[in-house]
């Protein structure tokens, strides 16, 4: 089949769903191929616990946790250890990734409808012992509603998206390679997979 679109997005899993309701939001006409089927959207998010790792949080002020921006990317520095030229774009995307929970994440998702438990866990707090490397102090904000509450708000933007004509959502449908053009991806080849329910 050939069909065009602004932009072609390769998985229905939870950064799936976020990047194709973006691209809709933009005014974008956005193809989801997703190769389970529909009842798979959200991907592993939907079946996971649902903490978020947010950054000085009301949630953290309200249990009296210091957390700052600059002590969530000194925990991520220590335990990542980018120490070679080949970490450049990795440290930026941890930079960028703390900005963001540290800022406009909480705000963002709170105005979508999704809510957190009142108390702050210590998910991945580092190393085999409770001093290792890694979170210093607790970051882990559980979902109300676990993954299917993390899910929910990006699904009803995907529907509401198909519903608007912006994007068209196509399950069982497998990506085997990029296509590329003068060195720029401009589609996808894959196959069409037997429904599945």
């Amino acid at each position: 089949m050939s069909e065009k679109a602004d932009a072609i997005v390769i998985g229905g899993g939870l950064a799936g769903l976020v990047a194709a309701a973006e691209l809709a939001d933009a005014g974008r006409h956005v193809i989801v191929l997703e190769q389970e089927g529909e009842n798979s959207l959200g991907g592993q998010a939907f079946w996971s616990l649902g903490g978020l790792f947010f950054v000085d949080s009301p949630e953290q002020r309200r249990m009296k946790i210091r957390d700052s921006r600059d002590l969530a990317l000194q925990d991520w520095l220590g335990s990542a250890q980018f120490d070679r030229e080949e970490d450049f774009w990795p440290r930026r995307v941890a930079e960028a990734y703390v900005d963001f929970a540290a800022g406009e994440m909480r705000p963002w998702l709170h105005q979508m409808g999704m809510r957190w438990f009142p108390v702050v866990g210590w998910a991945e707090r580092g190393g085999a012992l409770a001093n290792g490397h890694g979170n210093s102090v607790p970051r882990f904000h559980l979902t109300w509603g676990t993954g299917p509450g993390v899910v929910a708000p990006f699904e009803r933007l995907l529907r509401e998206a198909i519903a608007k004509g912006l994007i068209t959502l196509k399950c069982r449908h497998r990506v085997n390679a990029l296509v590329t053009t003068n060195g720029a991806v401009t589609g996808v080849s894959g196959d069409v997979l037997e429904p599945s329910t």
